[in-house]
């Protein structure tokens, strides 16, 4: 038999587009005003297409109504700054020991380098951005970070800290405003120096202080796998006690039980929900946020239903 028209196969895909726009409709009714924090690191940094992709769908999401915030690391970035300049990195406990020299690298290409390129980024895709660092306008205070050694003896990290204390007022300020708050993972320490501080416990401050919805994690990995040598063992969503059950068995192992405990940890401060996504995935954020079953791993509050079950009526009646 001879195959569909050339007119009636673009009509299908053009009603196939129509449908996918329905389906997001409730979502993005039920996401409207509210806030969003994004995780960014260095497994999507490192892939300009990955990026452009991602930047694109925050305007997106952004131009919808959505208040986003990013917290941005840099790690590997960092590095290679590290040793054009000659200088061997060292590792505390997973820590980047953050000498004077190193603070200076870690300046440099967080507040100057990538912080800038990612809001120039942003307006040029047709949003609206605004660096805040402590070259700018700091919104992230701390102090040093304190770690135990194996016999409880006190670890120097250096210029390391931890966030105290988060300016929601000029972050909401902005958000409401319709900008996208770009924010490098450095804070400053009460003598006004700066710490290096990592990304993932920046973006949990920032979300929690500002009472975040939700806190999405770009990662390297698609999210928590049954079977790690099978992605379609993907869990899309899981309650906070089921996470903790799949750590005790073993299913979650590795580097990621720090990732997950860093996400309960959110979830205890107050934060909806936590995302963790494939960054690297075209158009990923897009899809997790709007559609039914997402293309990452979304853990919640115990109690809290899973996406099937707080599928907005408006989307329910268009599927």
């Amino acid at each position: 038999m001879p195959g569909k028209p050339a007119s009636n196969r673009a009509q299908q895909k053009a009603i196939q587009k129509a449908d996918t726009l329905v389906e997001a409709l409730g979502w993005i009714r039920k996401f409207r005003e509210t806030s969003t924090v994004i995780k960014l690191g260095g497994s999507v940094l490192e892939h300009p297409d990955a990026l452009r992709h991602l930047l694109i769908d925050v305007v997106f999401m952004s131009t919808l109504g959505m208040r986003l915030i990013i917290v941005h690391g840099g790690g590997k970035a960092i590095s290679r700054a590290m040793d054009e300049a000659g200088i061997q990195p060292r590792f505390v406990q997973g820590r980047r020991y953050t000498d004077e020299a190193t603070l200076a690298i870690v300046g440099r290409v967080l507040a100057t380098e990538l912080n800038h390129e990612l809001v120039a980024r942003i307006e040029e895709y047709g949003g609206r951005a605004m660096s805040l660092n402590f070259l700018s306008t700091n919104v992230l205070f701390g102090e040093r970070l304190a770690l135990a050694g194996p016999a409880g003896e006190s670890l120097d990290l250096g210029h390391v800290g931890e966030v105290t204390r988060v300016d929601r007022l000029t972050i909401d300020n902005l958000a409401y405003a319709g900008q996208v708050p770009v924010i490098p993972s450095m804070a400053v320490g009460p003598d006004g120096h700066t710490l290096n501080v990592n990304a993932d416990t920046a973006a949990t401050a920032v979300a929690a202080a500002i009472g975040a919805d939700k806190l999405v994690v770009l990662s390297d990995i698609p999210g928590v796998l049954r079977d790690v040598s099978d992605p379609e063992s993907l869990i899309h969503s899981l309650t906070a006690s089921e996470a903790r059950r799949l750590i005790t068995d073993g299913t979650i192992a590795g580097g990621m039980i720090p990732k997950i405990e860093g996400c309960l940890d959110t979830l205890a401060k107050g934060v909806g929900k936590v995302h963790i996504i494939d960054g690297r995935l075209r158009h990923s954020l897009l899809l997790e946020i709007y559609t039914t079953s997402g293309v990452g791993t979304e853990i919640v509050r115990d109690g809290i239903a899973g996406p099937a079950a707080t599928l907005p009526a408006a989307a329910g009646a268009a599927i």
